[in-house]
């Protein structure tokens, strides 16, 4: 990738530091039954409109898997068994040009992310950014939004908008919302 395609998004591209996982055997294996979570390198992402996330891993015996949807990924071999493409991202893919970024304020710091039709907040830690680039949503300003991925207690990952991630610093934050919550921004400024 050219430092020319970071600047504008990419529809492939790699991770800001590629992940340990365990993928649903399920989705890599012929005959997954019985067989444990299987070990890999989630190393990057694609975009797709209207399509999950599609994440490209590498397996220990060396073969690639690409678009896998980020439900069928864990952070640990122990993960909740039961997840779902909606309660591991919000929305399907709105553009097909992203870059992906790790803020260094936020590495580290663990988070809340309200997932699935319940909107339950969920305890993890943030991972990093992908930052939609270049369609008719990113440049709307109430609905231009980073997917924060978030690697959950429960050992599963989940990909939200960033209205739906809370985040932690126990030297900042109060953990309270003000009163009367917070409102969507909506205007869009110029210089001049």
């Amino acid at each position: 990738m050219s430092p020319y395609d970071a600047l504008l998004g990419v529809q492939s591209g790699g991770l800001p530091r590629h992940q340990y996982v365990w993928l649903d055997p399920g989705s890599v294996l012929a005959n997954p039954d019985g067989q444990a979570p299987v070990p890999a390198v989630w190393f990057g992402l694609q975009a797709i409109y209207g399509r999950a996330w599609g994440c490209h891993c590498l397996l220990e015996c060396g073969a690639l898997f690409r678009n896998l949807p980020l439900h069928q990924l864990s952070h640990r071999p122990d993960s909740a068994a039961d997840w779902s493409a909606g309660q591991a991202q919000e929305w399907d893919c709105y553009g097909e040009r992203f870059a992906t970024l790790i803020y260094p304020y936020l590495d580290g710091l663990d988070c809340r992310a309200r997932v699935g039709p319940d909107d339950d907040w969920r305890p993890g830690s943030y991972r990093f950014n992908v930052v939609p680039v270049g369609d008719a949503f990113t440049h709307r300003p109430e609905q231009a939004k980073e997917f924060i991925v978030v690697a959950l207690d429960t050992g599963r990952f989940t990909a939200q908008p960033s209205n739906r991630v809370l985040f932690t610093d126990k030297s900042f934050t109060a953990g309270d919302l003000p009163p009367g919550g917070l409102r969507v921004q909506t205007e869009t400024w110029y210089a001049e």
